[in-house]
């Protein structure tokens, strides 16, 4: 094995995207940076101009994305004071489903028609498209489309098929020049090996490719005529170990080809080294964790978390995001469940109603405003605050599978305080998180080990609810850059340093077990409450009243 060489991971988040130098010997972390998109996340309007996007919209501009690889990854090389000559790999990693429209040569449309929202990247949390996503269950349900199950009975609006649906009823002209429909994990490795490939990951869970094929002509023609062909779009040319009907998919793991002169130039990184097939954030962070076994869940918690993990048994669970065969690592059924929002229901209520006198405490006390409610809430003792939530503030992803749903919360009185709310806010996604695990086990698929990686492992109270409430220990990674590791680790797989992701990982992955114990006493307290979340959950489930309002909401607006 080459294990006296380095690897580059980048992972292409929400906000900014993130690259870091590793050694292939043992994983060792020795130099990253950070670049900020400067376009973020665009919901209201469209770069540089006046034109308007509508209710739950969010879009991304691919330029910040290339900009990551010409700032971000030759910082990180520097950093990590190595010289460019001695990395031998890189993997990314992104958001999904972040989905844009292209050409041929993998021109993004935006770049040729700016002024056309449907012509930019939909983000993973654009949910605007939850009304093509309700037609496309409901007609699955109808005809008893096979591939349903698969996705615990619903598929997501922030999937491939419903965004695209969505282009061609609402700008048929770009749908029509639209010759890529391609994921940006699948766009950002072609801009890096100048060849176009598709990953199994993303195809399986964002794309309903099932037993080797998509969703057939007939279906796709019953939703709209003009969406039968929707499938050529999702075109590759390059050759993995899933071929049938003639749809071609790289397995993960895989070299997707080899660096391009151009981005070597951007890079700075030697021109001929491997460049890892696509992947998704949350999925190669079960690498960058070492779980890459039977019954590891790994929980990604960040603005949202993704529990991803590896089975050595077929179920359907309902609620899921997709179980995909080969889909974390091949060999094994990878599950995918989710919170579509976590960490983003933090940050908007400290955004939006958090008062002055508490932002000008925690300035006092040199705290973030996120720190100072915390240390008011993990002061109390669990139930005292008199509430309960329900995490639906972005939709619920899992499992109930509909992004129109919102958050409630009840049991507010004019004597509740914002540290209050705040903690509640915490322990509603503990319960979410809660029900995702319960179901996955009354399913048939036991969780053995709850892993917990991403940017909220900093609040070492955050995870101690989550403990409580599952009333589980939970392992955690040990790295703060847990994707980025992982979409490294897939490199070093990629330039041959190991003969297998598994192999990898258990020398190059970290984690800590039973990091955080439950308490007996807490845990009992919290069942109570989560039985009211359940009752919660059960009553607004089917969004006769929540449902009601987000259209009132949208008439007004409009």
């Amino acid at each position: 094995m080459n294990v006296n060489k380095y690897v580059v991971g980048v992972d292409f988040g929400t906000l900014s995207g993130r690259a870091v130098v590793v050694r292939v010997a043992d994983g060792a972390e020795l130099g990253s940076a950070v670049h900020e998109y400067a376009h973020g996340v665009i919901e209201r309007a469209l770069p540089g101009s006046e034109v308007r996007l509508g209710p739950d919209w969010a879009l991304q501009s691919p330029q910040d994305w290339i900009d990551v690889l010409r700032l971000a990854v030759p910082q990180a090389v520097a950093a990590a004071g190595i010289a460019p000559e001695e990395v031998i790999g890189i993997g990314t990693d992104f958001t999904a489903c972040t989905v844009l429209p292209a050409t041929a040569d993998g021109t993004p449309l935006c770049f040729e028609t700016p002024s056309r929202p449907h012509a930019w990247p939909k983000l993973w949390k654009h949910h605007a498209a939850q009304p093509h996503a309700d037609r496309i269950n409901e007609l699955a349900a109808r005809r008893g489309e096979t591939w349903l199950p698969r996705y615990g009975g619903k598929i997501s609006s922030e999937w491939e098929f419903a965004k695209a649906l969505q282009v061609l009823e609402e700008d048929p002209e770009v749908y029509a020049r639209a010759e890529r429909w391609i994921e940006a994990a699948d766009w950002i490795v072609w801009q890096l090996a100048g060849v176009e490939s598709r990953n199994i990951c993303t195809a399986g869970y964002k794309g309903i490719f099932q037993d080797g094929t998509y969703p057939s002509a007939d279906f796709l023609a019953e939703l709209n005529p003009g969406f039968a062909d929707f499938t050529s779009k999702l075109a590759t040319g390059r050759v993995g170990e899933h071929v049938a009907g003639g749809v071609r998919l790289a397995a993960l793991g895989a070299s997707a080809g080899t660096l391009s002169a151009r981005a070597a130039e951007w890079t700075g990184l030697p021109e001929g080294i491997a460049v890892a097939v696509g992947n998704v954030d949350a999925h190669v962070t079960a690498a960058a964790a070492d779980a890459v076994r039977p019954g590891q869940m790994v929980a990604i918690m960040g603005t949202s978390t993704c529990h991803i993990m590896p089975s050595d048994r077929l179920a359907e669970v309902p609620g899921m995001c997709g179980v995909v065969q080969d889909g974390i690592v091949p060999g094994l059924w990878g599950y995918e469940a989710g919170q579509s929002a976590v960490g983003d229901i933090f940050a908007w209520f400290v955004d939006s109603f958090v008062p002055a006198t508490y932002t000008e405490r925690a300035a006092e006390q040199g705290l973030s405003v996120h720190a100072y409610l915390t240390s008011l809430a993990e002061k109390q003792a669990v139930g005292e605050h008199g509430l309960v939530a329900l995490d639906w503030f972005g939709g619920n992803r899992s499992v109930l599978v509909d992004h129109n749903l919102s958050g409630v919360i009840i049991g507010q009185t004019l004597a509740t305080r914002p540290e209050d709310v705040y903690r509640t806010l915490i322990e509603s996604t503990a319960y979410g998180a809660r029900m995702i695990v319960e179901t996955f086990e009354k399913s048939g698929v036991p969780v053995e080990e709850f892993v917990v990686a991403g940017g909220l492992l900093k609040n070492p109270f955050l995870m101690q609810v989550y403990a409580d409430v599952l009333r589980r220990p939970l392992s955690v990674i040990g790295s703060d850059q847990g994707p980025a590791l992982g979409s490294a680790i897939h490199a070093a797989v990629a330039a041959g340093a190991y003969t297998d992701i598994e192999a990898a990982a258990a020398t190059m992955g970290k984690r800590t077990e039973a990091a955080y114990v439950p308490d007996a006493a807490r845990a009992d307290a919290y069942d109570r409450l989560y039985g009211e979340y359940r009752n919660l959950h059960d009553h607004f489930g089917d969004g006769k009243a929540l449902h009601k309002l987000r259209a009132i909401r949208n008439e007004a607006s409009a």
